[in-house]
């Protein structure tokens, strides 16, 4: 049975920073897309970031660019996200998935791509 397992939300200050992991079980993802979302109360899930397997292939959500960075370590079966600058308006339940399919070239930013999903996380970012 495929299990993930988010850590590493918190309560911050504007301006802090987090980093939020997520490790898979069950099976092996390392030609899998990993990504992360997020979705605040009364709000619909939003992208926030993907990652490739070979990893040097990333998406971005425009409000976390240059500021969120994401990672994987395949041998350990897990994502990482690095929050940094983090604002009131990232306040959220963090979700990481993933979509079996790694080909590149695809867009990911639908949560309707994705096979698995974690519990969440909550990340609140007091002003």
């Amino acid at each position: 049975q495929v299990q993930l397992v988010e850590s590493g939300g918190g309560l911050v200050q504007a301006g802090g920073s987090l980093r939020l992991s997520c490790t898979v079980s069950g099976r092996t993802f390392s030609t899998s897309v990993m990504a992360w979302f997020r979705q605040a109360p009364g709000k619909e899930r939003a992208f926030v970031a993907a990652i490739w397997s070979s990893a040097d292939n990333t998406d971005y959500a425009d409000s976390v660019k240059g500021r969120f960075t994401i990672s994987r370590d395949n041998a350990k079966n897990t994502v990482f996200l690095q929050l940094n600058s983090l604002k009131s308006e990232d306040t959220a339940s963090y979700y990481c998935a993933v979509d079996r399919d790694g080909r590149p070239y695809i867009p990911r930013r639908s949560p309707n791509r994705y096979d698995y999903w974690g519990q969440g996380t909550q990340v609140t970012v007091s002003s």
